[in-house]
């Protein structure tokens, strides 16, 4: 659900828009501009894009177009571009000059549905990582029995060491802390069992660092695969190559059981009764799963606020991910991680 704020007092956040990225841009990008600011009246959008195709589209959305403008450029980086061939090349492409209005203080934050490895490279490159994090960690919000808990690296970094993990625990904190509004965030080290044995060197150092160094945290152990989606924790850190298969999974399950659902309920005239009965408890139970609520992730660690939306996103899933982007600016995601490291220094130096 996207929040209804509605005070025109309230401080003026600017977004920086990779109208060119994404699978349905500029389409998605600009409907979903339009859905958020309907409901949100103190967002200022600046679209880079090519003018002659933006302008046609804001022109049919009076009010977004009052609160917003378009840097024209006809360059952009396909899906399909290697991160290092888009960077050579990006120079004024939407993506970069999207990153570069954060850098420069013109925007408090970029959201981008494009190529996610050119969006990494990138924003590294622009932004810089904060100091004391050595690599930053792609973090999303995902479904849970519970509500909703945090997973990350999702892909930035298909290899790991022992202290880029504890580093991803020390950024998951501050995130739930900003997203989910959780005071002490438990967070878990995803192994293949819950025994001190198990798992890989890796994984077992990072327990070791995390249990005895990084005291302040609410650190609960290991969690397994299972535990994913029962909210045992509300941070669920992990290397990128296993982050991304489990969120790619999980996903997978989800759209294939809303097909199960919606096939076993045409099977029948009986079945098609008991869909009636059912409709509303059905239709919040898709809601919690549909993807398009869970849209936005994070590349965390970084010294400025870039968002990573669906490729494929509609309008819905792209006004997710801009509530994502606003929620972590109005909550200074990046302050909240620089004071935990500032406790993690202190706690190492006791």
């Amino acid at each position: 659900m996207l929040p209804n704020n509605k005070n025109n007092t309230a401080k003026t956040y600017k977004l920086a828009l990779d109208a060119m990225g994404g699978d349905n841009s500029p389409y998605s990008v600009v409907a979903g501009a339009n859905l958020f600011a309907e409901k949100n009246s103190n967002i200022f959008f600046i679209f880079f894009g090519d003018k002659e195709k933006l302008e046609p589209i804001l022109n049919k959305h009076s009010k977004l177009k009052k609160c917003s403008e378009v840097v024209h450029t006809t360059e952009f980086i396909s899906a399909d571009e290697k991160p290092s061939t888009a960077l050579r090349k990006s120079k004024n492409s939407s993506m970069r000059l999207a990153i570069e209005a954060v850098k420069n203080g013109k925007a408090d934050a970029i959201v981008s549905a494009g190529n996610t490895g050119a969006l990494m490279v990138m924003s590294k490159l622009i932004l810089k990582t904060l100091d004391g994090i050595d690599r930053p960690a792609i973090c999303t919000i995902i479904p849970t029995k519970k509500g909703s808990s945090l997973l990350l690296d999702m892909g930035a970094n298909s290899a790991c060491d022992a202290e880029n993990l504890a580093q991803f625990a020390i950024m998951g904190d501050a995130f739930a802390k900003a997203a989910l509004t959780v005071e002490s965030p438990s967070i878990g080290l995803l192994n293949i069992g819950s025994e001190e044995l198990k798992g890989h060197e890796t994984v077992r150092v990072a327990n070791q660092i995390l249990g005895e160094e990084y005291t302040h945290l609410n650190y609960h152990g290991y969690v397994e695969g299972d535990d994913i989606m029962t909210g045992v924790v509300d941070v669920i850190v992990t290397d990128g190559f296993t982050g991304n298969i489990a969120l790619k999974a999980i996903e997978g399950t989800a759209k294939i059981l809303t097909g199960f659902f919606k096939e076993g309920f045409k099977a029948s005239i009986f079945s098609r009764i008991g869909f009636l009965f059912s409709a509303l408890s059905l239709k919040h139970v898709f809601k919690r799963i549909d993807p398009r609520n869970h849209n936005g992730a994070m590349f965390v660690g970084l010294n400025g606020i870039s968002i990573k939306s669906h490729g494929n996103a509609d309008k819905l899933g792209f006004a997710n991910a801009l509530k994502v982007a606003v929620n972590l600016i109005e909550n200074k995601i990046n302050d909240k991680i620089i004071e935990e490291l500032r406790l993690t220094n202190n706690n190492n130096n006791q």
